[in-house]
């Protein structure tokens, strides 16, 4: 009967550890550490778009970047970080609850000689249950709890500032492959230009008024132009590999982009000072930083409680029974004062070891700061510069644009030289390059400023070129 209990009890606790929920095991979250509620991308950053974006469609950037943060690696990496901090939260908390242990056990033996009030082989069961609790500690599990809140607040300002960055790599990602698109087009039109100065030249050659080395010069051109087209078609599939890339997707996945103008925000320069005072608020690794300086200082008062004595109180019950054997039980109740003597004088370079860890996370948040004001200032010059380039290159493609067009008519009319016509035509295809490098510029100093400032979320993607397609 004995060994059909014990057997029964056996299965009973094999079931209860393979349960998904048991005494030792909660599937839920019983002391609200917000494990199972912590969003893989923030709701400031994604327009939770994930489950709608199709990828044989052609894609907006606010399409691109929700596919990112949905897909990219370093998004899942950052959480499952935040998960852990929100679990050794619990862990914290876990300390102000009682241990409840209960041990059980059984033996079988072999008397000799044997007693009369036993028989052989004889069996024992014995159960042990104990409960303890913390009474006091100094403030151990205070600041134990304290520095593991610290700590997961730092890893939610970390998910946010790995999400920008994510954001920020997309965003020059998506505006390289349309600057790449623009180019490539330019790079055709300066060969269709470079075609029709060879075709001119030549015409003029075989009609006996020009020389061979004007064709010569105008057909070398031409095949430096084409040279040149062929660069950027190969440049164009290596940035949609990089976006590719980014999204989460492999390489090689074929990704169709809608078509998007660059056009220059109005009002976007404004006080830079003002710009600098706003990130050192809003940036979320100047907050993680600042939870990893407070979290330091917990764990100093972590460190001196821990080496001081500790009050708990515990109860316990202790049965035993044996076969032919009256069984016997007990109850206690007690108070145990745990007092720390002598350690190794390892307590003392414990608090000295917290106590410079502090300084350094001090000290990386002082720099942080240093850093996050030059980040931002050269974002806003940089922004600055790009916005005058724009506005510098128009007026050149413009004019290059007329120039090429008198040269050329010039030469065919018989009263230009070639010389004159490829110059023209050289200085139209760099004034093209040129208007699209400000363009990209332009559109990445924005979206840099934006992440300097640690603002780059959904709202300011939305007021970004290419968040809807171009009508055009």
């Amino acid at each position: 009967m004995l060994c059909k209990f014990l057997f029964l009890a056996c299965l009973c606790l094999t079931g209860w550890a393979q349960a998904q929920e048991s005494l030792w095991y909660d599937d839920g979250d019983p002391l609200e550490t917000r494990i199972n509620t912590l969003p893989k991308i923030p709701g400031t950053y994604s327009g939770d778009t994930c489950a709608q974006v199709r990828l044989d469609q052609a894609l907006t950037l606010a399409d691109v970047a929700d596919i990112s943060l949905c897909n990219n690696p370093q998004a899942n990496e950052v959480w499952a970080s935040a998960r852990f901090q929100a679990a050794q939260l619990g862990v914290a908390k876990s300390a102000y609850l009682p241990v409840v242990t209960d041990t059980l056990g059984s033996n079988v033996g072999v008397l000799s000689p044997q007693l009369a009030t036993r028989s052989n082989p004889n069996m024992t069961v014995s159960n042990n249950l104990v409960a303890s609790y913390l009474l006091y500690d100094f403030g151990n599990r205070k600041a134990n709890l304290e520095n593991a809140r610290q700590l997961l607040l730092a890893a939610s300002a970390t998910q946010s500032s790995v999400v920008q960055n994510i954001l920020l790599t997309t965003i020059v990602s998506y505006y390289q492959v349309q600057a790449n698109i623009a180019a490539l087009a330019a790079a055709r039109e300066a060969e269709r230009a470079g075609e029709e100065s060879f075709k001119a030249a030549n015409a003029r050659y075989t009609a006996g008024v020009a020389t061979p080395a004007d064709k010569l010069q105008a057909q070398t051109a031409y095949a430096q132009l084409t040279l040149q087209r062929i660069t950027i078609e190969g440049n164009l599939k290596i940035a949609y590999g990089n976006l590719a890339n980014v999204m989460g997707l492999p390489a090689n996945r074929s990704i169709v982009l809608a078509s998007s103008a660059s056009e220059a925000p109005p009002h976007i320069l404004e006080d830079v000072q003002l710009f600098i005072e706003q990130a050192g608020q809003r940036r979320p690794d100047l907050v993680a930083s600042e939870a990893q300086v407070k979290a330091a200082e917990a764990n100093i008062d972590a460190s001196k409680a821990l080496s001081k004595p500790t009050i708990s109180i515990g109860v316990s019950n202790s049965l035993q029974d044996g076969s032919q054997l009256a069984g016997n039980s007990a109850t206690t109740l007690g108070v145990t004062v745990a007092i720390p003597i002598f350690a190794g004088y390892a307590p003392t370079y414990r608090i000295r070891a917290a106590e410079a860890t502090a300084d350094l996370r001090t000290a990386q948040r002082d720099r942080l700061r240093l850093q996050i004001s030059l980040d931002v200032w050269s974002a806003y010059q940089n922004l600055r510069t790009a916005l005058q380039s724009m506005t510098a290159s128009q007026t050149l493609l413009e004019s290059a644009e007329q120039s090429y067009r008198v040269a050329l008519g010039r030469y065919k009319a018989g009263v230009g030289n070639i010389i004159d016509t490829l110059n023209a035509q050289s200085a139209l295809a760099n004034a093209r390059q040129q208007n699209i490098q400000a363009g990209l510029n332009s559109n990445v100093a924005r979206a840099t400023l934006a992440q300097s400032m640690g603002a780059l979320d959904h709202a300011m993607i939305q007021s970004l070129p290419g968040t809807a397609a171009s009508n055009n």
